[in-house]
């Protein structure tokens, strides 16, 4: 596929998620059917299910994926060599760009808050990605680093995350997600005297 067309899929993709998520904040999960998403997205109801099966797909968009890259530089001890630091940059990018819009973030925690279908689903992606980023923890740190502990680096990422999402959706100064990611992960090192 060439990148344009990729770049539109992607914009489209976005596009029917901002819809959807918008959608299920005003009315509901149950509120909205495929067919009114798709006539708020102004694409028809067969190309919608071209990008999702269903409403809850649609509402919570695609997973992003770790960057190969990344994940080799990550395996590698890198890039700065130190693991939080490192777990910082590898996940970063997976919400740099769905975290621009402070009033969609809003929304999608209350919809979250509000829909257990949404999330148990957003939990099960989650469960899955974190499975695979304590296997690249293990892989870089040794067996003997083990599951447990790279578990635990990824608990205390997630928190990182949750917190920092709270603070940026609050955030009257416009600071970008980064910021405030950073800004949770120098008070739990501060915290656990790291």
């Amino acid at each position: 596929m060439a990148e344009s067309a990729k770049r539109d899929r992607a914009a489209t993709s976005r596009r029917v998620t901002t819809c959807a998520m918008r959608l299920a904040d005003e009315r509901g999960l149950d509120g909205f059917t495929m067919d009114e998403l798709a006539e708020a997205v102004g694409v028809s109801r067969r190309t919608l299910f071209n990008y999702f099966p269903g409403k809850v797909d649609a509402v919570l968009g695609e997973w992003p994926s770790l960057d190969d890259d990344d994940i080799d530089e990550f395996r590698a001890g890198g890039p700065e060599g130190d693991l939080l630091l490192d777990l910082r940059t590898l996940v970063l990018p997976l919400v740099q760009e769905d975290f621009a819009d402070r009033e969609l973030m809003a929304a999608t925690q209350r919809v979250l808050r509000t829909t257990p279908k949404l999330l148990l689903a957003i939990n099960e992606r989650y469960e899955a990605l974190s499975a695979d980023i304590v296997e690249h923890v293990v892989a870089r740190e040794g067996a003997a680093f083990g599951k447990t502990n790279a578990r635990v680096a990824v608990i205390i990422l997630a928190a990182l995350f949750g917190a920092a999402l709270e603070s940026f959706v609050d955030d009257v100064r416009g600071h970008p997600f980064s910021h405030h990611f950073d800004q949770s992960l120098r008070t739990a090192r501060t915290l656990l005297g790291a």
